[in-house]
């Protein structure tokens, strides 16, 4: 007789939708959201896994790197959900097919939840029920609590359940290779979307001084000269806007060099070295530790 196919039941996907709630409840600096991500796998771990040992490796996956928005998590958990009962039932989910959706979605996602969370509903609401409050109206803060958390809750749900559902359909054509297209085509992104913002994220600037040439007069602010006063700050304004230097000498760096050659190359470069680190199993805080020893350092030699 064949066995009975495993089914997350309605009950499993609230017990997770609850606990992605608290997503960042372990936040760390070496894999960020893990601890809050297998927290929320829990119940679906139990349902889909019988034996302890099915059920550790299940946990010691969900343990690896994860970080997003904590409300754009939800569809991750949804199509992840789908992976894992696919896997449990027996198709060939292997543990780098769930970690590439996984790392492949979050990053994209990431940067829709500012822009709609932080940026547009939140202002919106708490502007609304600032107006009321100002008025003594006590409906303002209870208004604000109540929608706010609808919103939140009600997005979290939702978008799990579409997640789950999608995962479904994805996972019905397997042996065709949609799930490998899928998990390259979202890591490739991923990398993209990394890549795009590594010059946003990663700052580094070299002091050292190359040159250091002195400007005629006329082509430099006159400061003893300039009045004191809201006149003198004018001044100043309008002869910097009419492109004049602010000092008497310019000044060329090795960071302005590195910028004419190729800008935000230091920056790719210690990517680009903390990816190999991270490959050769270097842990991220002893990463982080020595970027800070080495920033002092460069900085009290006046190099940065």
């Amino acid at each position: 007789m064949a066995q009975e196919e495993i089914k997350l039941t309605k009950r499993d996907r609230i017990a997770i939708w609850w606990r992605s709630t608290f997503l960042q409840g372990s936040w760390n600096y070496e894999r960020m959201q893990n601890g809050g991500w297998a927290f929320s796998m829990i119940p679906a771990i139990k349902r889909l896994y019988q034996t302890k040992e099915d059920r550790a490796a299940a946990l010691q996956r969900h343990l690896e790197f994860f970080n997003t928005h904590p409300y754009v998590a939800s569809p991750i958990i949804g199509v992840t959900l789908a992976l894992e009962e696919e896997r449990a039932n027996g198709a060939p989910v292997d543990n780098k097919a769930i970690q590439g959706v996984k790392v492949g979605m979050m990053g994209p996602l990431a940067g829709i939840g500012d822009p709609a969370f932080w940026f547009t509903v939140r202002p919106i609401l708490g502007a609304l029920a600032a107006s009321l409050a100002m008025t003594g109206n006590i409906m303002g803060p209870i208004l604000f609590f109540v929608l706010w958390n609808t919103i939140r809750m009600g997005f979290l749900w939702y978008s799990q359940e579409l997640g789950y559902k999608a995962g479904a359909k994805i996972t019905d054509d397997l042996s065709g290779g949609l799930l490998q297209d899928i998990t390259k085509g979202a890591s490739i992104l991923g990398m993209f979307i990394l890549g795009a913002l590594v010059n946003r994220w990663v700052d580094i600037t070299f002091t050292p001084t190359i040159s250091e040439i002195r400007l005629s007069e006329g082509a430099y602010i006159d400061w003893e000269s300039i009045p004191a006063g809201s006149e003198g700050i004018r001044a100043a304004l309008e002869q910097q806007a009419a492109g004049l230097s602010l000092s008497e000498y310019d000044v060329t760096t090795l960071q302005d060099n590195l910028d004419s050659l190729i800008p935000g190359l230091s920056g790719l470069l210690l990517t680009l070295l903390c990816m190999w680190l991270l490959r050769k199993k270097v842990s991220p805080i002893v990463m982080i530790l020595g970027l800070f020893i080495v920033g002092i350092i460069f900085h009290s030699i006046n190099l940065m």
